[in-house]
Parts: structure tokens; sequence; C-alpha cells
């Protein structure tokens, strides 16, 4: 089972949804970047679920916990282990699923491959591992922070409900005011009231997270392997509930002309930047210094109290389930954070292999 990603910069995620613990361990980052187990909590408290009615009732404090890496306030060189112990564990809900996999659920393909399946509160295929997406982004983040590189993420859809195109600088100030995350205000509370229908109904909706990174210089990336699209479209498929992947401009361009979307090269106060972005600030597999923008697809949560088709693997019949707990209505809210720290990920190992950050020391 992989559950490794970087290649200078690397996150090892461990812990399942109703174990003793999740988090991650975090290697190759580089010594002396100023650091603090509140830097790591003020992300994790983004994802944290139980905040408001959009999201899981399931009440976790996730706090972190650092064991190693930081010394006198500052990183070491060495890994960097962040631990949250889960503390919530509904762990009878589940019980039924022994032998009847959820639809939509990764249950048969685990029972399938591996045998013994941890199926309380979806095992280590829940999407309480993404906190060590979490801890691993925020540390990269505040890496990052060091070249003035800057990661937002944000919901520009859900269902049917479309956010207008904001600027970055009001889309920051505004989605720290709604529950679902979202720049538009006005789309923002069309978006809950759509959530908290489908919560009423026992469903789910799924919808549209936009991630831009902006100050990334030009250079990052290779142009065959390695690809720094390619490589972000890696980490952020590897999102449990993302289903579709876009850079820039996306699957629009399949309607286009080459004179319509190609990115023309302008001089602008002495800097060299394209009058569009539709290649989303990556142009052959390498970052042109222009924002790095990409979109998720998220599906709606699975995990839905409505009855529902399924089998019993034990007596090899059909059944009917209906899925018990405390699930999420929309997933895109809380997958802001993970989108963001998945991000990060990706830029802060591209910015050492790049050699635009030291791979020992800071202060070099």
């Amino acid at each position: 089972m992989s559950n490794k990603i970087g290649e200078k910069f690397q996150i090892t995620s461990f812990g399942s949804s109703h174990g003793v613990a999740v988090g991650a361990v975090v290697d190759g980052c580089p010594a002396n970047l100023e650091l603090t187990q509140e830097d790591i909590q003020k992300e994790l408290d983004k994802r944290k679920p139980g905040t408001s009615s959009v999201t899981t009732p399931r009440k976790e404090e996730d706090k972190v916990q650092i064991l190693s890496g930081i010394f006198e306030g500052k990183t070491d060189g060495t890994p960097i282990t962040g631990v949250v112990f889960n503390k919530n564990q509904h762990s009878k809900d589940y019980s039924m699923f022994k032998s009847t996999p959820r639809p939509s659920h990764g249950d048969f393909g685990w029972m399938m491959k591996y045998g013994n399946y941890d199926y309380n509160g979806g095992g280590r295929g829940s999407g309480r591992v993404t906190i060590g997406h979490v801890i691993g982004g925020a540390i990269a983040k505040k890496l990052l922070k060091t070249q003035n590189i800057e990661i937002i993420s944000h919901v520009i859809q859900i269902g049917d409900i479309k956010a207008k195109k904001l600027e970055l600088d009001e889309i920051k100030k505004n989605i720290e005011k709604n529950p679902v995350r979202c720049g538009d205000l006005n789309a923002a509370k069309k978006m809950e009231e759509l959530i908290l229908a489908k919560k009423a109904e026992g469903d789910s909706v799924g919808g549209i997270v936009e991630t831009v990174a902006v100050n990334v210089p030009a250079g990052l990336g290779e142009p065959v392997f390695e690809r720094l699209d390619g490589d972000l479209a890696r980490i952020l498929m590897n999102i449990g509930a993302v289903k579709g992947v876009e850079i820039g401009l996306g699957f629009e361009v399949a309607k286009k002309s080459g004179s319509e979307i190609n990115d023309e090269y302008i001089i602008e106060n002495n800097n060299i930047k394209t009058r569009s972005n539709n290649s989303g600030g990556i142009i052959g597999g390498m970052s042109n210094s222009m924002p790095i923008i990409s979109r998720i697809a998220v599906k709606p949560t699975p995990s839905i109290s409505k009855c529902q088709d399924t089998i019993d693997l034990e007596n090899m019949e059909n059944k009917k389930i209906e899925i018990k707990g405390r699930h999420d209505p929309c997933i895109c809210p809380r997958v802001t954070v993970v989108a963001e720290s998945s991000t990060a990920i990706v830029l802060a190992d591209h910015m050492i292999r790049s050699g635009f950050i030291h791979p020992s020391n800071l202060n070099y």
C-alpha cells in the first residue's frame, strides 16, 4: 500500500478514521524554518468536523501534537512527525458493513484486494486521513511563504449554483465569512441552503473547488515526466472524493481554437507575463510565473441515509442498506484546505528540486 508522496519534500500519511490516531511524517523540510504547533493547528482547524451545519456533526478537537523535527521553534532538518488522536469514534455505526459494501465507497475494492479490511468509518480509506495532507501542507505553506508564494482554495460551485468570478483579494476576504468557503457571498447563501436541503432529505451534493497559487517562479516542473501539472493532477486526484481535475481553462479548451486560447507574452512594468492565463500558469509542464490555477470536481458524499441496494458477501445475496453515522452533506467546504495543502506539498517539493529553496538549510 502506498502512503507516501513527494521526491525531496516527502509526506508519509498514517492512521485510520476510527483507529488510535491519524497523522503524517514530513521528511525533507530544510532546517531553520520557523515553525510552531500553532502554525499546523491553524490549518487543521479549517478541516475540523462539527464546525457548522453544513459539515458532519462528529465532534473532534483535532489537536495536533508534534513529536519530532522542531528544536527551539525551528525545523532541525530531521523528519517532522505530527499526530492527531481520534477521540469521538462511533464504531458501532459501522458493524453492519462488515460484509455489505456501501455503494460508491471503496469497501468492495478493499475487501477484494486486502481481505482484512477495517470497515469502521471507512478505515484507512476515510476522508479523515486527509489530516495527514493538512499537516504536511501546513509545513509546505510555511516553507513557501519564505518565497512569498501564497495558495488559496475556494468553492466555486455547489450543485448547479455557481459563484461569480471575483478578484483574489475579495475571495480571500469573503471565504472566512461563510461556512461554504465561497468568495461570492450571495452564491454562498444559496449554496448553504442547497446543502441543508439535501441534508434534510438524507442526501448529499457535490461541487467544484478552485485553487490559486500566486508568486510561483517560472521553471518549476519538467518537460516530459514529472511535469508540474502532472504532479498537481496526481496529488489532487488522490483526494478520495475527487473525480476530475482541471488546470487553467481545462476541458473548455476542447471548444476553442488556438487563436482564442494561446497565452501571448508581454512585458509589463519590466516583468515578463502573459496577456491571458488560459494555461493556468503551467506551459510545457513547467510554471511560467503566472498564477497556477486548478479545479477539482468533488463528488457528493456517498454516505447518505436513503435506502440503497447492495450485496451481502457472506450469503451472496442482494440486500437493502441504510447508512447510519455522522457524515458531511457536502464535502467541498472542508476539502478546500486539503486542496490547498496538496498543492503546497507539490510546489514545495518542486521548489527544492529546482533549486529555489536550499534542501538542507534555509540560511544558506
